[in-house]
């Protein structure tokens, strides 16, 4: 895309107020321009590597691998780590100490020195110590009914039962995924000048990637193990239908909330991407293209399995909704309109179902929004302007934050929460104000609360006061002051959510931020946790740059190769 486009999409990016919604962003997926898809395109493009080059796996399933990452700029390890665990130690919650697999990506080689180093602390996971070679630290653990299950099947010559892998879509699932310095890591700005790593999050996906492989290798190694020359391996097709889960709970929330300038320019990119998509004319190659989507979309939230009821309602409308929402298409590419009419029209259905629209006019136009995915990082400074007024401050407010302006925070309903850091994992929390113990402790995740009382405040001195004279005697708004100015021109940075109120739903910021990551297959657990899966339909390793179709992997259903050829 060029700057002329670039700025004529800016100009027609949908309202702050509509894309800022948390029941929109609860409703996001996938899109071309998420992590894991990206970070598969650069992989292909620039003709990464990946070798198991130590495997020291005991026929029990224990032990050590290690796989080699080459790329044109550096070298890195994978260094894994299985271990046996009771059933009873089989916990998703961040408070296990035990995992049946704990991993680290690390920079450079790996001598047998640091090897030893690396086995005495990653299987502790927080409680290790850890030096900056190390980008990654995470740790997985099996669907115990997922791994049997193929072991017993390949074992024997035979093709496990497609629905049993349905069913849950992986077979280790990710509890963390730690990076940006995190327990003695590397900070991520040690990658702003690394041209493998340097976009966010790339380093994690990468490693959860290269878990995939290892989850394979370890299910085809066992199955040889137990069955011998009567083994066999999974079929191609079942290969790429097998994810990596994540098990994800508050922890990730906050970081929302924390890098407003990150979310902001994540969603305005999107918004800028899907603002130039739309100037597209409903033409009979890109209505095909969509409506052949929009079909396989459908078909995939009919094969996600979830305990959450309310999850499982928008899933079976956004199914209702979808046949519909084909035929308004249908009838838009026969009188030469625009996708911005189809945006427009597909407003009288569920967010599911727009979101779902919204991924696929993104996918349909690679050329134009694949530029975008090397634009997501962001400077995070907050700042302030010299000789700014009270009353241009107020104007913003009642311009920008009108909706924390129309909370009645004296109101215990919307103070019902307070949120703080647990003193043993370093997680966030949520607690009850005035019923459970550490609200002296709070974290300023209460945004809309600060901006409500910076704004009353301000309202009670003379609005040509200077803003700087009222900061001086006001420090305690100096925080939200910056935040508020500096994302006066980032209008894509603040949900507008009160994380406070009794209703809040945080699921709705998780699954922003795992849509953003590439995540499919929402499974809400509760409203504070939800397990997804990641690259689930992705090419395996052996498949990128062999002339096989590594992009079409959106909306991952079961399905043989044939019928997928068929349907795209």
């Amino acid at each position: 895309m060029n700057a002329k486009t670039a700025m004529e999409s800016v100009t027609m990016l949908r309202d702050p107020a509509v894309v800022m919604d948390p029941y929109r962003l609860g409703a996001m997926h996938q899109t071309r321009l998420s992590f894991v898809r990206s970070l598969l395109r650069k992989m292909e493009s620039e003709q990464w590597k990946i070798e198991c080059v130590q495997w020291d796996i005991a026929a029990e399933g224990f032990g050590t691998a290690v796989y080699e990452l080459l790329t044109p700029n550096g070298v890195y390890q994978l260094v894994v780590f299985s271990t046996a665990i009771a059933d009873e130690e089989r916990n998703d919650r961040v408070i296990a100490e035990k995992w049946d697999v704990t991993m680290a990506l690390v920079k450079g080689r790996v001598d047998q020195r640091e090897l030893d180093r690396l086995r005495q602390n990653v299987p502790l996971q927080e409680a290790g110590r850890n030096t900056t070679q190390v980008l990654v630290l995470s740790r997985a653990n099996k669907s115990v009914r997922v791994f049997e299950h193929l072991i017993d099947a390949l074992s024997v010559g035979q093709q496990p039962n497609a629905q049993e892998i349905a069913n849950v879509g992986y077979i280790l699932r990710t509890t963390a995924v730690y990076g940006n310095g995190k327990f003695g890591i590397a900070d991520f700005e040690t990658l702003n000048e690394n041209p493998d790593f340097r976009l966010s999050f790339s380093a994690q996906m990468c490693a959860v990637y290269m878990l995939r492989e290892f989850s394979l290798d370890w299910v085809h190694f066992l199955a040889k193990q137990k069955g011998g020359v009567h083994a066999t391996t999974l079929s191609p097709e079942l290969q790429r239908y097998i994810g990596v889960g994540n098990a994800t709970g508050l922890g990730m929330a906050p970081y929302l909330i924390r890098h407003p300038r990150v979310v902001d320019n994540w969603l305005t990119h999107r918004e800028m991407a899907l603002a130039a998509v739309s100037q597209q004319t409903v033409c009979e190659t890109s209505a095909v293209r969509v409506l052949s989507l929009l079909h396989k979309a459908r078909k995939h939230l009919k094969e996600v399995v979830t305990i959450d009821a309310h999850q499982k309602g928008l899933n079976a409308q956004s199914v209702d909704e979808l046949p519909s929402l084909e035929q308004d298409i249908v009838m838009l590419s026969s009188d030469g309109s625009y996708w911005v009419d189809a945006i427009s029209t597909a407003e009288k259905y569920s967010f599911e179902t727009q979101e779902i629209l919204v991924t696929c006019l993104l996918e349909t136009f690679p050329d134009i929004v694949d530029p975008f995915c090397n634009e997501m990082n962001a400077d995070e400074s907050l700042s302030l302007t010299p000789g700014i007024k009270v009353s241009t401050m107020i104007s913003l407010l009642e311009t920008r934050y009108r909706w924390a302006l129309e909370i009645d925070f004296s109101e215990a309903d919307n103070q019902y929460w307070f949120w703080y850091r647990s003193q043993d994992k370093e997680e966030p929390r949520m607690a009850v104000r005035g019923e459970e113990p550490g609200e002296e402790k709070e974290l300023g995740l209460d945004v809309g609360r600060q901006a409500s009382r910076f704004y009353h405040s301000l309202k009670q001195v003379n609005s040509s006061t200077s803003l700087a004279e009222f900061l001086l005697e006001n420090t305690r708004f100096r925080m939200i002051a910056r935040r508020i100015w500096t994302l006066g021109n980032c209008p894509m940075g603040d949900i507008q959510i009160n994380v406070l109120a009794k209703n809040v739903l945080p699921m709705h910021l998780l699954r922003c931020k795992l849509s953003m990551f590439g995540a499919t297959k929402f499974d809400p657990r509760s409203d504070r946790w939800v397990r997804v899966t990641l690259f689930q339909g992705a090419p395996i390793f052996a498949e990128l740059g062999n002339g096989a179709d590594t992009d079409s992997w959106l909306f991952p259903v079961l399905t043989s190769s044939s019928e997928q050829r068929e349907a795209l």
